[in-house]
């Protein structure tokens, strides 16, 4: 090691996010035996792991680029993923989601992100996590192919979440195979297809999908009432017209982030949405607001512009398109008033950097799953600095 203050780390994409991947063992026994009392950590204890992760990532960071980490100055590059064995028998691997606020440096582990879940079961596999065998194997070209199916479940919502991936033989043990044709928008180039099913997603954060039990609900912000659907289904999620609140499908996400005011009220709604579906106001990962449109081009259902920590997202967080994709077939939502219906079951989003499209299984009003496509890949495998330079930080 170049540094004596490291933990052994991984370097993701997954998705269109990136962020730092830890195997539970290899971080140390204070941080461990938070994780594995699945208790929710006291104030000292929290407080700790964010000075862990701030440090990871380079925050807090006032110029807002985390220079002095591996952060990349925006929620979607400024994410952590712990993986280890699972508790439970039926379940391959649990893991657990960090997102670092860039400017302040605020730890926030209320939701899951569904992107950088692409890469838990590549991750897991790698670093000899999974004990399971893959199936329909193949041999081409001397290599030996083959898919695994990983259950792996996610600790800040309790959900299972299905991985489907391609993976080969190297030197005797399997490793994710990360080339391949598969392509998503917002990321340059191609790879390997990772199906993610996330199984009974409803009621991650609360008791069911429609927490109100209305499929609109009306907010009252600054005097003008504002008809939202709030919906928890993978991750809790704000939808409103967008059109309500002035903004249109073509503005860019720039735009928006420039755009203090709009950017202030909307906020103010999603926390009104938030005391309404019962969660707390002042946790800003969840749930989050999503601006909806009548679809701008051929082939979408819908277009939205989704926000994530007070910012415009560039495409759309998995978790919130999810629940988009399950809301459009949820009858007399605004997302089901909104969207084409083009597929039985499946629904195309359009979101600033392209489209996604989403699968929902639904049986008599139950959803079963819901289901996507993704990409990952490994950037860098090795050791992460876990001091942010303080002095104070090497005497504990």
């Amino acid at each position: 090691m170049a540094f004596p203050y490291a933990v052994k780390a991984s370097f993701w994409r997954g998705g269109t996010s990136k962020g730092v991947f830890f195997k539970i063992s290899d971080l140390p026994e204070w941080f461990q035996s938070i994780l594995n009392s699945e208790k929710q950590p006291d104030n000292a204890q929290f407080r700790r792991m964010e000075g862990f992760f701030a440090a990871v990532m380079g925050s807090p960071d006032p110029y807002g680029r985390q220079l002095n980490g591996m952060g990349g100055g925006i929620s979607s590059l400024s994410k952590a993923m712990v993986v280890g064995p699972s508790s439970r028998a039926d379940v391959d691997v649990d893991y657990t989601f960090f997102q670092i606020g860039v400017k302040d440096g605020k730890l926030d582990m209320a939701g899951n992100c569904g992107n950088l879940s692409s890469a838990v079961g590549p991750f897991a596999l790698n670093t000899g996590l999974f004990r399971g065998q893959p199936h329909n194997g193949s041999r081409t070209h001397g290599v030996e192919a083959a898919s695994v199916t990983m259950r792996t479940r996610n600790t800040n919502t309790k959900k299972i979440i299905e991985s489907t991936f391609e993976v080969f033989r190297d030197n005797g043990a399997w490793q994710y195979l990360e080339l391949g044709n598969c392509s998503i928008d917002g990321v340059p180039s191609t790879a390997s297809t990772i199906i993610l099913s996330f199984l009974d997603p409803e009621g991650s954060k609360t008791s069911k999908a429609l927490p109100t039990g209305n499929a609109v609900d009306e907010l009252k912000v600054g005097g003008q009432p504002i008809r939202a659907s709030l919906i928890d289904v993978s991750n809790p999620g704000i939808f409103i017209d967008g059109r309500d609140v002035g903004w249109n499908a073509d503005a860019d996400p720039e735009k928006l982030n420039a755009n203090q005011e709009l950017l202030e009220k909307l906020e103010r709604i999603r926390k009104e949405g938030t005391k309404k579906m019962g969660l707390d106001p002042n946790i800003s990962s969840i749930p989050k607001i999503v601006l909806l449109f009548p679809a701008k081009a051929d082939g979408m259902d819908i277009s939205c512009q989704a926000l994530s920590m007070e910012q415009a997202h560039k495409a759309v967080p998995v978790t919130l398109a999810l629940n988009l994709g399950v809301a459009c077939k949820m009858e007399g939502t605004i997302p089901n008033q909104l969207s084409k219906h083009l597929h039985e079951a499946n629904t195309v989003i359009g979101h600033p950097s392209g489209t996604l499209e989403v699968g929902a299984a639904i049986d008599d009003g139950r959803i079963q799953s819901a289901k996507l496509i993704r990409t990952a890949r490994c950037h860098m495998d090795g050791f992460v600095n876990i001091t942010g330079g303080e002095v104070e930080e090497i005497q504990q």
